[in-house]
């Protein structure tokens, strides 16, 4: 997640999420200015989703590196997590060669 205000220095955070170990995300990257867009040219360089979001950066951005989420970024956060699984299985199924609407096709 990152911020955007021309007058101040960018934020970024950024959350993994352990599967199978618990659903709650841990931040594990945080950072302003010259360390923001080094988290953000990290996670471009490897096809991380990036969502602008400054109000959750803000709250995020006040918890310590490993940490787990804040009970009051938990909603948000998994309303992203949500959005990210679903658009990664429709990209996913766009790129199968037969796509999602041949299947079942003779």
């Amino acid at each position: 997640m990152a911020t955007e205000k021309k007058d101040l220095p960018q934020k970024a955070v950024a959350l993994k999420q352990d599967a199978g170990k618990t659903d709650i995300p841990r931040i594990t990257a945080s950072g302003r200015g010259h360390t923001a867009e080094k988290i953000l040219k990290l996670a471009f360089a490897n096809d991380v989703k990036v969502r602008t979001d400054e109000d959750l950066v803000e709250i995020l951005s006040a918890f310590d590196v490993d940490s787990y989420i804040p009970l009051e970024a938990l909603q948000p956060v998994s309303e992203i997590l949500s959005y990210l699984y679903n658009e990664n299985i429709r990209l996913s199924e766009q790129a199968r060669p037969d796509g999602p609407d041949e299947r079942g096709k003779a």
